[in-house]
């Protein structure tokens, strides 16, 4: 069937028709326990293609299931079903109203674009749950999202004015709110919702007495569908009806959704608790401040502040809490961040003091008015996915019971019942989320891998599940129900409203083909699990990287994805530019990992090396190594991909242009012998054109030109004795300065420019002039055998340095990424490895680390000016290797005031952007989002760029008469010389 109705589609639709192996893999999961491998995906343009979509599928009697960001939790973003993406065209902002306070708006649009273009009117829309850089409108209407400011904003289902709906068979409706009176010009029009509505008052009408004595009366109440919208004596409103449906009814094709007031003052008032439970107690109390502008009140405990420590997550920010003493150390503690709001700064001083004198003086509190540190703050309670997704020892904690609500004055004790059940069952888990609405967010050890781990997992549900319910409260606090909390909905609501809600599914979707199997008539909440006993583990194993984190595995390393999708986030960071330029899922990280996964279980994709989806896939990755920092769960997808094409084409021919940009290094090597006809050969019309198409290398950029003297040879220049006369013994070197391949054949006069500063900095410099190379471009080509011999021969040139633990400086900072990253993993058998890794240093890091930046600073008289205003874009590998931030610090410690630019990838990406394959996607990259925020940055700074694959890219990009760049030595080196000028 598969065949014609791919056929059907793509002669009807004018948007993307996908069905193939490695595009049903990657959305065989959202971010939850659950797998089902989909029959196809499609991607319309419009309103149109979604009726042609839902018409075809009538035609073939398939199941259809809309998507946004597929972050979805509770597994209704996966089934059997033709998946609907409207995040990739659907994207647009219709019409925003100030005066009205509305928005019209298409499914797939990001909220915080919603939010950005909404603040130019002093609005924004209220709900902002956690993926709010990445989660889309449609998908929020699904789910009836919250988040942190639901407390004033309420939910989704409160934001909601009307929405455009196909249903399945290709009919299209508008739907708002209805009285008597318009309910019966809809009767009288002949208007095709007439009918709809009427069904609809009539299940309201049977199902009013039940809804009012079932339904909790709580701010977070989000499982099952919202009756009270359609109950008798008020206005029937349908748009707010099937908000939290999650498309198990229609699909909604156009959103108008109201827009608020946005505070423009906020102050964070820091709550400490002797633990998690005191401060859940103290939530109704500090409800009482909603007078006094209380906007958020969100909370965490102190496993969650222990395992960001394992993790290394937002470490920076702990300070901000306030001391608790000894009760941390002892793993106990809990925090409450309250958010208070004003119109003017006066306003937020005078809530916020109002706020505090109603605290027990006894309360340890912080209160923070600055914005970078409130950020800060913030930070931590959003490291709660991050930092619960993997335990200590390297296990996953999964998401099955992780979002129930409860009334707020009833938290404490729903949090106590729920340890006593962990202590019960032999579960543990961190406490972080939405305390001010009691919806507390947690992930636990729960084994489904195994038949009795479901039997007890199931029990455990089943028994939260009674307690959420003789509580008030809702089973799904934020995350809806899909499949996973769907079979319980009948514990909560009783046999009566669940009938009702099959009932309102069957008017919208009467053959039940809406995304079948959640919320109404669910598949069992243990089947279709992603991880359970019929998966496999692989007999394919790496050989190259140790994954000593992973279990030594490189299917454990792709299990590290959790699906959160912000890796599709367009705002900050680096990862993931190709997705960024594509907007394809197969080549964002999280994609790549989902598709990992799958090979190894080898059902939709082959359980093979020489797996083409999984090739293809990677073939995008530029290696940036964004995902490793900006990663929650810090998926190392440069890794991944070093070792899987290692094995991949193990035994085989690579491209011709694996061997031409892999190799660069050695070609190096021999050019610097003879830089004048290199360059020739590289620049000359006619032969240039000839040997980059035989290499496979782009004809679209200038080839980078080597100097007429690489650094090596200059050195080896210098140290020849020019007479007989014997040389003194040299003094011991204090620090090493290596020749990098980048550095030494390119651009010695940066290395120059290094020696001269360490020099003044009172250094003893040695540079080596025999020949290695630490085999930077070969892992994005998987050339690891030949990677391993050059590290080899690496560490033998520093032996003695490394001997002397000479610190090593390492300009390049791809090059110190990789003596930090791949040299002690590929050499994990060679002790020297490791201790190199230890030793190398960016010059930055050596200049503070030895506190030599004294001898630097300059003797400014009291009121003088700064040195100068610098802009930073620190290289993607200087964030991996977490050496970007002492740029900052050190240009700070000289005087200059420095700004360091969150401009994402530069998209070159050293061989990528010289590919001709890449050369299209590389330049998008740079062109669309990284170039124009480095014009709108610079203005009257110093724009600094370091790497040298983001200075060719911005030579290769910018226009003509665009501010000229340099580098960090050479901003130094001027400033001495300045230092020195002024001193005479």
């Amino acid at each position: 069937m598969s065949e014609p109705l791919e056929s059907a589609l793509r002669e009807a639709l004018r948007g993307d028709v996908e069905f193939g192996s490695s595009t049903r893999a990657v959305y065989a999961t959202d971010s939850s326990n659950y797998r089902q491998v989909p029959i196809g995906v499609v991607f319309p343009r419009d309103e149109a293609d979604v009726a042609s979509t839902l018409t075809i599928c009538a035609r073939f009697e398939v199941p259809v299931l809309g998507r946004g960001g597929g972050t979805s939790l509770a597994g209704q973003g996966c089934n059997e079903a033709v998946i609907v993406d409207f995040s990739r065209y659907m994207t647009a902002i219709l019409e925003i109203d100030p005066a009205a306070r509305i928005a019209r708006v298409q499914p797939g649009v990001v909220l915080d674009d919603l939010r950005r273009a909404a603040e130019a009117h002093g609005l924004t829309f209220g709900p902002d749950p956690a993926t709010h850089a990445w989660c889309t409108l449609g998908g929020m209407i699904g789910n009836n999202s919250c988040g942190t400011h639901a407390l004033f904003a309420g939910k989704t289902v409160d934001n909601v004015e009307r929405l455009r709906v196909v249903a399945y068979g290709g009919e299209r409706y508008e739907f708002g709110s209805y009285d008597d009176g318009q309910y019966a010009g809809l009767v009288k029009s002949g208007a095709g919702e007439a009918a709809i509505v009427g069904s609809l008052r009539e299940i309201g009408r049977r199902s009013a007495d039940s809804v009012t004595s079932r339904f909790p009366q709580l701010p977070r109440r989000v499982s099952g569908f919202n009756l009270d919208q359609i109950l008798p004596g008020r206005p029937l409103h349908v748009a707010r009806l099937l908000v939290g449906t999650e498309s198990t009814c229609v699909l909604v094709t156009e959103a108008t959704v109201r827009l608020i007031p946005s505070p423009a003052h906020r102050r964070l008032v820091v709550l400490a608790y002797p633990d998690v439970f005191a401060a859940a107690d103290a939530v109704a109390g500090l409800l009482s401040s909603l007078d006094a502008g209380l906007i958020g009140l969100e909370g965490f405990d102190a496993t969650l502040v222990r395992q960001m420590k394992a993790h290394q997550l937002n470490l920076d920010h702990l300070s901000l809490l306030p001391d608790l003493g000894q009760a941390l150390e002892r793993d106990r503690g809990g925090w409450l961040l309250a958010e208070i709001g004003g119109d003017s700064a006066d306003e937020a001083d005078e809530r916020t003091e109002r706020f505090i004198s109603r605290l027990s003086s006894e309360l340890p509190y912080r209160r923070i008015d600055d914005p970078a540190e409130q950020r800060g703050a913030w930070a931590i309670r959003e490291s709660g996915l991050g930092a619960t997704a993997i335990r200590e020892d390297g296990s996953h904690n999964l998401e099955g019971w992780e979002d129930a609500a409860v009334p707020p004055e009833k938290l404490g004790t729903y949090l106590r019942e729920i340890a006593r059940l962990w202590d019960e069952f032999g579960y543990a888990g961190a406490w972080y989320g939405h305390f001010g609405q009691g919806c507390v967010h947690t992930r636990n050890n729960f084994d489904l891998h195994t038949e009795s781990g479901l039997r007890t997992y199931r029990e455990y549900v089943e028994r939260a599940a009674d307690l959420v319910a003789s509580l008030g409260g809702s089973l799904s606090g934020e995350h809806g129900d899909g499949q996973s909390r769907g079979e319980l909905l009948e514990r909560m609501y009783g046999p009566e409203i669940v009938a009702a809600f099959r009932q309102v599914k069957a008017v919208f979707d009467p053959k039940g083909r809406m995304n079948p199997g959640k919320v109404v008539d669910p598949y069992p909440l243990d089947e279709n699990i992603r991880f359970g006993p019929a998966y496999k583990v692989t007999a394919l194993t790496p050989k190259y990287f140790p994954f000593a984190e992973d279990a030594g595995s490189l299917q454990h390393a792709a299990e590290r994805c959790v699906g959160v999708g912000r890796c599709r986030r367009d705002d900050a960071g680096v990862m993931c530019p190709s997705y960024r330029a594509t907007r394809d899922e197969r080549h964002s990280t999280r994609g790549r990992a989902k598709l990992l996964v799958e090979l190894f279980q080898g059902e939709v994709t082959p359980m093979s090396w020489r797996n083409a989806d999984v090739r293809e896939a990677l073939d995008l990755c530029l290696a940036c190594k964004g995902c490793a920092v900006d990663c929650p769960t810090h998926v190392d997808m440069a890794t991944y991909k070093a070792e899987f094409l290692a094995h991949h084409y193990r035994g085989r021919v690579r491209p011709r242009e694996m061997y031409a940009l892999g190799l660069v290094p050695w070609l190096a090597r021999v050019a610097t012998r003879v830089p004048a006809l290199a360059n020739v050969a590289l620049s000359a019309p006619g032969i240039s054109t000839l040997l980059r198409r035989a290499a496979g290398v782009t004809t679209d950029r200038p080839a980078p030109r080597f100097a007429s003297k690489s650094l090596r040879r200059a050195q080896r220049t210098r140290s020849r004795p020019t007479s007989p006369t014997p040389t003194p013994t040299p003094t011991q070197p204090t620090v090493v300065l290596w020749p990098d391949t980048f550095t030494d054949a390119y651009r010695p006069d940066l290395a120059l420019s290094w020696k001269t500063v360490l020099e003044a900095a009172g250094e003893s410099v040695a540079v080596p002039t025999e020949w290695a190379c630490c085999a930077r471009p070969l892992y994005d080509t998987g050339m690891l055998d030949l990677a391993r011999k050059t590290l080899r021969q690496l560490v033998d040139v520093l032996d003695e340095h490394i001997d002397r633990e000479t610190p090593v400086v390492v300009p390049e900072p791809s090059c110190l990424a990789a003596f930090r990253d791949e040299l002690p993993k590929l050499l994990a058998d060679d002790p020297r490895a490791a201790k190199l890794a230890a030793l190398s240093r960016s010059p930055a890091e050596h200049l503070l680390a030895t506190g030599a930046v004294t001898k630097l600073r300059p003797q400014r008289a009291s009121g003088q000016a700064a040195s100068g205003r610098v802009l930073i874009h620190p290289h993607c590998h200087a964030r991996a290797a977490h050496a970007s931030d002492a740029d900052r610090l050190l240009l700070e410690a000289l005087g200059f005031d420095v700004s360091v630019l969150d401009a994402g990838c530069c998209g070159l990406a050293g061989s990528f952007g010289f590919s001709a394959q890449h050369e299209p996607v590389s330049r998008a990259i740079g062109a669309e989002q990284w170039l124009p925020r480095l014009r709108d940055a610079t203005q009257d700074r110093t724009l600094v760029i370091d790497g040298f694959s983001c200075a060719t890219q911005y030579a290769h990009l910018a226009p003509t008469g665009s501010t000229s760049p340099t580098t960090l030595a050479e901003l130094l080196r001027a400033h001495i010389s300045a230092k020195t000028t002024s001193s005479a």
